[in-house]
């Protein structure tokens, strides 16, 4: 008989600018996951010796991040040795199908007590560094998709001509995600997920990434990311419309969930706040990359047997403002994504343009914000999907409890 995996806690840390100079730069990822780890189980209560497993998302596993972060995480925090970890990559979905892997563990009986979610920190190990200036793809699939795969970029570029996204709806969209942030933000909405980080004499815990004065006009004045003569020769279709302001931004953070079994957590006498309806996890179209949220989310609705109405709050990454405007497109919610204020279900506390896209602990953080929201607002049902590279993504759906 399946066990029933449910959600006890969500917290993250604060968002900060993956730069020299960023709130949590200095920090080694190891450091800033450990800071996590504390703040999750003093939350909770529970004995850290009746953890099954720690499994960490973390998408550039080199350098600091090379050792099995999620380990070296929790014996940094002085927890007991006898617990092991292990650190997965889905790409962008990482955290995500972390939480999804815990869950499925718990379903099957193996686990009772797992804690999930994922670190990056991209200030000090680079985006891309993993691939030590080689070739990821090999010629096979060079072969397939002569010349070969491309950026997440043109990618993004390729989405937005083929959804006929124009850069004023795209920086349209950028100027909304820092607006609902900052409205969050002022309001207390993320206090509560968020664990303070210590950062030498410093203490961290407010994200750093949001931009309330973001405008229209400003987004306008930069320029195209992406623009090559090769791609531009390549895809004719393309107008050059990403830039850095209606991308995700580079950032440092770290996300985790502690989940248990229904029985487990009445043992402990812990409080499940949510339970898993259902998750999936697709691929697509490997060269438009992005898309693969919009037949993810199908899937998963047809899963858990609910509608795209009964939906109460949705999380659809912002790795860039054409990936949830294609999304909303389409599944018909483009009046949502379009509306700049009241009420939204569509990325309503901002996304990733504002708060910023640590890519290994994303899926994590979004988890996070959007339990908390639910608990907010009173909704029900919330739906998590992100786009990862080569053509992926997860989708997840929980329900409040």
């Amino acid at each position: 008989m399946a066990e029933e995996p449910v959600i006890i806690e969500a917290v993250r840390s604060p968002m900060g600018r993956g730069k020299p100079g960023g709130a949590l730069s200095s920090l080694h990822p190891v450091e800033l996951l450990a800071q996590v780890l504390e703040g999750l189980i003093g939350r909770t209560g529970i004995d850290p010796g009746e953890v099954d497993d720690v499994i960490i998302g973390c998408v550039s596993q080199v350098g600091e991040q090379s050792g099995g972060v999620g380990r070296m995480a929790w014996l940094a925090a002085g927890l007991p040795e006898h617990v092991p970890s292990t650190t997965i990559n889905r790409m962008c979905g990482s955290a995500q199908q972390a939480v999804h892997f815990a869950a499925q563990g718990i379903a099957a009986g193996v686990y009772d007590l797992v804690i999930a979610g994922g670190v990056e920190s991209m200030s000090r190990v680079p985006m891309g560094s993993a691939r030590l200036d080689q070739d990821p793809q090999g010629p096979r699939v060079r072969g397939r998709y002569a010349p070969g795969l491309v950026h997440q970029g043109i990618s993004a570029e390729l989405v937005a001509a083929r959804f006929g996204l124009s850069r004023e709806a795209l920086d349209r969209y950028a100027v909304r995600s820092h607006r609902r942030a900052a409205e969050a933000a002022h309001r207390g909405a993320f206090e509560r997920e968020t664990i303070p980080i210590t950062v030498g004499e410093r203490r961290v815990s407010a994200d750093e990434t949001i931009r309330p004065e973001t405008s229209l006009e400003a987004l306008g004045a930069l320029s195209p990311a992406f623009a090559n003569p090769r791609d531009a020769a390549r895809f004719p279709e393309i107008r050059w419309s990403i830039t850095a302001g209606n991308a995700s931004q580079i950032t440092d953070g770290a996300s985790l969930l502690l989940l248990a079994s229904a029985k487990r957590a009445a043992a402990l006498g812990l409080r499940p706040r949510a339970r898993f309806v259902a998750y999936d996890v697709v691929g697509d179209d490997p060269l438009l990359m992005l898309t693969a949220p919009i037949p993810a989310t199908r899937r998963v609705l047809a899963k858990a047997g609910l509608r795209l109405e009964d939906i109460d709050h949705i999380e659809a990454n912002e790795a860039f403002a054409p990936v949830p405007l294609a999304w909303a497109q389409a599944l018909g919610m483009e009046e949502d994504a379009a509306r700049e204020d009241g009420p939204a279900r569509l990325n309503p506390l901002g996304g990733a343009i504002a708060l910023g896209h640590p890519l290994g602990a994303t899926g994590a953080r979004l988890l996070t914000s959007m339990l908390h929201a639910l608990e907010r607002e009173g909704g029900r049902f919330g739906l998590l999907t992100m786009c990862e590279a080569g053509g992926m993504a997860n989708a997840t759906i929980i329900e409040r409890l």
